[in-house]
């Protein structure tokens, strides 16, 4: 499953790759060629914000959907009081000293 999105810079017009998870409302990123700073918002008047964002919304849940499928890992028992307790980082001095 992909979960990188392409996304093709406004200003120099070269596209790049980001992950799907951190294509969100609120994401900013600098193209990786010109420098400028991208804002990443679903409101966006750029179309190829709106396009990279709507592409990333859905390979978010296509993973979703993919890890729902798949079988869950048994997670680790968890671990049972063993009856002992903490040492004393001090020792016993502290009884003696009456």
């Amino acid at each position: 499953m992909e979960d990188s999105v392409q996304v093709r810079c406004t200003r120099c017009k070269n596209v790049f790759r980001d992950r799907a998870k951190r294509l969100q409302n609120g994401y900013s990123r600098q193209c990786p060629s010109c420098e400028i700073v991208l804002f990443f918002d679903e409101d966006s008047h750029d179309p190829n914000i709106k396009r990279a964002m709507r592409v990333a919304r859905r390979a978010r849940k296509e993973l979703r959907e993919s890890e729902g499928a798949s079988p869950r890992r048994a997670e680790p028992a968890p671990r049972h009081y063993s009856g002992r307790s903490a040492s004393n980082s001090r020792g016993t001095d502290e009884e003696d000293s009456d």
